[in-house]
């Protein structure tokens, strides 16, 4: 599988520490769920969820946090 383009993924978040954030988050669930099939592939969970995050497959929602 290959790596979508860094700029195709900026396209799609609001900065690289969301990118960051959204994927490691999205690689956790692909592993929990150990039900996905390119995990049968030897395809890496980070490397499906970037995949699923350019191609709009996957959508994240940003909550602001208080101010204290």
């Amino acid at each position: 599988m290959k790596q979508p383009s860094l700029d195709v993924l900026m396209g799609k978040v609001d900065s690289k520490y969301t990118l960051v954030i959204v994927v490691a988050k999205r690689a956790r669930t692909i592993m929990e769920e150990a039900k996905h099939e390119d995990l049968a592939k030897g395809v890496k969970p980070v490397s499906i969820s970037l995949e699923e995050i350019s191609h709009s497959k996957f959508a994240y929602e940003c909550t602001p946090e208080e101010s204290v």
